[in-house]
């Protein structure tokens, strides 16, 4: 059934959270249509996108985002971007004196924004195309152009920051600069959790507050917010009174928020790593108690000071290091995790989203994802289900192992991108099915069957997108020789010594889990940071808030959190040292 487009507001607070976000946003343009007459696929994308109008008359969608980062981190960007440009000031000089002008050499773009001026310039010629939010030619030309220009950009050793591959147009009002810090070198960091719960007052209150309005009033039926917004540092303060500010105004609408984690930061001393560890933790409770529902997300192997091996995917060749790299894996994964609120026909709005999940005070969920899903072309859904009978084909995106004894109170599994593939077998009559999914009749059936032999007694929703996640320049080519184009496993391997293909586009399964899991999972939290005195190992972090009182209460409130995730047979498999978490 057709929906009216609830629109969704997004905020992205913290650099890693920027790179996520503008992986995320580039994946959205690549599926967006600028021809209202001829949807792309089953994502509306008007939900996030917002339709304005140049001073030339040209139609533009840009963002409905509000992107907050500190001093020295935009690089080549403009804050009020170039989209809308501003009448120039022709006010005359009035001084009479000699002049002597400074001008400072602007940083050196990569190839991908070069190629990205020139179309904007029409120093690339393409064929007649709508209008798109360049104000130039259609997503879709852009990007044929981008590939006939280069096969691919290797940007791994030019990323810096994020905006060094964002490949959309912002609006003036979506980027906030926070003066107080800097991105870059030691002084001035935003390194604690009070550092940033004080920040939300004054300027940087009225500006959010005036970004947040323009978007809010504009919209004719705001579902809620998403927030994306770093966990291991400063941001996780900021984000905490964020959340609490938009659950105070806007109380009755959604809002889902998702912490982030790289897997390394640059720099890393013993200290910074107990901050991180801090910030995690503090975050974490707080965010959790603002928000719809609150899901980390990190390849790293834990949130404590001594991980365990980053996530590893079976199909993926990604540098873990390497921010570039590792938030397009989570911008891939949350393509998928955020399709259910997005959708054309038959969307889930996010409260029903939250309701479903965050039961009994369970407002921490964690993510799982096969990124990308492993299907051979050409197969069907019940063969790829198949062989993958001794587990699950997903991997921990939230530093959060599952339980392996089946027990979960809530699931919501995705599986995006199976475009052109065949969801139930195709048996000729008498056939006898191979296994029970090839005798099922939906692609619905197959995936819950298939769920539910893992998870017998636990409530499953599902959701299946046709449309597949599309790769546009200049997203890294972080893809075994295994995957063919379109994403998916090929049948035959390549002969020795042919190029890897260009993969376009590819599949996804992902889920977001309520579980007995997430207890032990917030105990260790709890105690990772419980183990030492505060006061006596990192008193700065006091110095700078919060007070030692609030503190502590926040960690009891982590330890009660914890409790709530206990199973129906009246506590969570534990070991014996683990007990007095719970009790």
């Amino acid at each position: 059934m057709s929906n009216p487009c609830r629109e969704v507001i997004t905020l992205q607070l913290g650099h890693y959270s920027n790179f996520v976000g503008t992986h995320w946003w580039n994946l959205q343009d690549a599926a967006l249509s600028y021809d209202p007459e001829t949807p792309l696929g089953d994502i509306q994308s008007e939900v996030v996108f917002r339709e304005g109008q140049t001073l030339g008359g040209h139609v533009t969608h840009t963002p409905r985002l509000i992107a907050m980062d500190l001093k020295g981190s935009l690089r080549t960007l403009r804050q009020d971007g170039s989209l809308y440009e501003p009448d120039k000031d022709s006010s005359p000089l009035t001084w009479d004196g000699n002049l002597m002008m400074h001008k400072e050499s602007p940083p050196a773009k990569n190839s991908f924004l070069e190629d990205l001026d020139k179309l904007d310039k029409g120093e690339i010629h393409t064929t007649s195309q709508p209008q798109s939010s360049t104000g130039a030619v259609s997503v879709d030309t852009v990007n044929s152009q981008l590939a006939r220009l280069q096969k691919g950009y290797r940007l791994e050793g030019s990323v810096r920051v994020w905006s060094d591959f964002l490949r959309i147009h912002l609006h003036p009002r979506t980027i906030s600069v926070i003066h107080q810090y800097n991105h870059d070198g030691e002084a001035h960091r935003l390194e604690a959790f009070g550092q940033g719960e004080g920040l939300l007052q004054g300027s940087v209150l009225e500006e959010l507050e005036d970004k947040l309005h323009f978007f809010v009033e504009e919209c004719d039926y705001l579902q809620g917010f998403q927030v994306f917004c770093d966990l291991a540092d400063g941001f996780a303060g900021l984000g905490s009174k964020v959340t609490e500010m938009l659950q105070d105004a806007y109380g009755g609408r959604g809002i889902l928020t998702w912490g982030l984690a790289p897997v390394s930061h640059p720099d890393s001393t013993p200290m910074k790593n107990l901050y991180h560890q801090l910030n995690c933790t503090l975050g974490t409770v707080h965010l959790a108690n603002n928000s719809s529902f609150f899901c980390p997300l990190t390849l790293r192997g834990g949130l404590g000071r001594r991980p365990s091996s980053p996530t590893a995917f079976p199909h993926l060749n990604y540098n873990p290091s390497l921010w570039y790299h590792s938030s397009s894996v989570l911008a891939l994964a949350l393509d998928a995790l955020t399709s259910s609120y997005r959708l054309r026909n038959d969307s889930v709005p996010m409260w029903q989203v939250a309701d479903t999940l965050a039961v009994s005070g369970r407002k921490v969920v964690a993510a799982y994802g096969a990124v990308p899903f492993p299907m051979v072309h050409g197969s069907s859904l019940p063969d790829a289900l198949s062989a993958c009978t001794d587990a699950l084909p997903w991997k921990p995106l939230s530093a959060c192992s599952e339980s392996g004894d089946g027990k979960c109170y809530s699931q919501l599994a995705t599986l995006k991108g199976f475009e052109g593939q065949k969801l139930i077998s195709s048996l000729a009559p008498g056939t006898k099915p191979s296994t029970p999914l090839h005798s099922l009749h939906s692609g619905e059936d197959v995936l819950a069957s298939y769920i539910r032999s893992f998870y017998p007694t636990a409530p499953l929703a599902l959701q299946l997108v046709s449309t597949p996640s599309k790769l546009t320049p200049p997203f890294p080519q972080i893809f075994s020789q295994s995957l063919g184009a379109q994403g998916f496993l090929q049948s035959q391997p390549l002969p020795p010594g042919s190029p890897a293909p260009v993969i376009s586009s590819v599949p996804v399964m992902t889920s977001l889990q309520s579980a007995p899991a997430l207890g032990r999972w917030l105990s260790e939290l709890h105690r990772g940071v419980s183990t030492f005195d505060i006061r006596r190992v990192a008193p700065s972090f006091l110095s700078q808030g919060p007070e030692l009182a609030d503190y502590e209460e926040a960690l009891e409130e982590l330890r009660h959190l914890a409790r709530c995730y206990r199973d129906d047979s009246g506590g969570v498999m534990r070991s014996s040292s683990e007990e007095d978490d719970y009790d």
